[in-house]
């Protein structure tokens, strides 16, 4: 028996819940598992449709750590059990046992200057940890350079489930709602400094003179979605920017599939990074090829002048133009062509083999 340890898990909404899950899913298919998930208030419905014993752990954050360690600690000695599979580093500091552990690692959660108390109690999981998987090859830089031992890392990108058939009125709804205006950009993330809202906003306003029926789709919730709103009105920019929240993932896939590119230019934001961007991935099943940041593991997603593009989010003017390059003649169709023959190597059929011989 193998047991994931995971404080991320649906049915909240999330990237971070939806690998835990796909992880979980693909390796009961091969294995006797057991996932030790945080509580959430929907979870009895989600929980009665898979096939393998997920044990939710609730109370105040702080005592929920150290009841759900407890409570790992007991099963391990009670039960044979092979390995752990730990979505954070976290979800290992209090677990005592020398069976094997494998922790993954994402990006911003290991981002701490190296001799920080932060730095140290990372270090000091990692260090009795027998695998660290990398999202990225640039997690692992990362990783690296904040003082994990190399020999002990490995890159296994996130995988994606199978793209849902669409419903075809779902399809002609989306049509109507975004009153058949074109060309048509998206972003599907949260709301924070990260993810550069703004700077694709600001584009939005010169590519408006030249494309006077664009259209932005933005869906997703966060810190900064009043300052972002309110951007949109200063601009002038309510008629060609639209927001969605809390919508099924039926409205979201249809959204996507009627666009023409995913943007989402990330930057570094503090300590905040985008370790992968298993969105770009998202997209590109649909046929929707993306535009990227330099910063970051969107590269691992992206391949530069293929499926989509890799600009400096930082500079407005090299945001602008990859948007404008890829309008221009239709270069998106290309681009998207690709993007969906490439998404097939992320399919969680390919990825579970790369967790299938560290499980070995």
């Amino acid at each position: 028996m193998y047991l994931i340890i995971t404080r991320s898990y649906p049915p909240e909404i999330g990237g971070m819940q939806n690998l835990m899950s796909g992880l979980a899913n693909e390796l009961s298919k091969n294995y006797m598992i057991k996932v030790f998930a945080d509580h959430h208030e929907n979870y009895k419905s989600f929980d009665e449709k898979v096939s393998f014993s997920i044990e939710r752990v609730g109370g105040f954050k702080i005592l929920r750590k150290y009841r759900k360690a407890q409570l790992i600690n007991e099963f391990i000695k009670e039960n044979k059990v092979k390995g752990l599979i730990a979505d954070h580093w976290k979800s290992l500091e209090l677990i005592k046992t020398n069976k094997k552990k494998i922790c993954l690692i994402h990006g911003k959660e290991i981002n701490h200057e190296k001799g920080t108390s932060l730095n140290k109690r990372v270090l000091n999981v990692l260090d009795k940890v027998q695998i660290v998987v990398a999202n990225s090859q640039y997690t692992k830089t990362l990783a690296i350079k904040c003082g994990v031992n190399e020999s002990k890392i490995i890159v296994i990108n996130p995988g994606v489930d199978l793209v849902q058939e669409l419903d075809k009125k779902m399809m002609e709804k989306v049509e109507i709602l975004l009153k058949h205006n074109s060309p048509r950009l998206i972003t599907v993330s949260r709301f924070d400094k990260r993810k550069n809202h703004e700077k694709v906003i600001m584009a939005l306003r010169n590519l408006k003179q030249i494309y006077p029926s664009i259209i932005y789709i933005c869906i997703g919730y966060g810190d900064e979605e009043q300052n972002i709103k309110k951007l949109v009105e200063e601009l002038d920019l309510k008629e060609q920017v639209m927001f969605f929240k809390d919508i099924s993932n039926e409205l979201k896939n249809s959204l996507l599939a009627k666009s023409n590119i995913f943007v989402m230019p990330s930057i570094i934001y503090k300590k905040s990074v985008e370790g992968f961007g298993i969105a770009y991935v998202e997209a590109a099943q649909y046929g929707v090829p993306s535009i990227g940041g330099v910063d970051g593991g969107a590269a691992d997603a992206i391949e530069h002048q293929k499926t989509g593009l890799i600009c400096d989010g930082n500079n407005f003017d090299e945001i602008y133009s990859s948007i404008n390059s890829m309008l221009e003649n239709n270069k998106y169709l290309e681009y998207g062509k690709a993007a969906k023959e490439k998404s097939i190597k992320f399919k969680w059929n390919k990825i579970i083999e790369e967790y299938k011989k560290i499980l070995k």
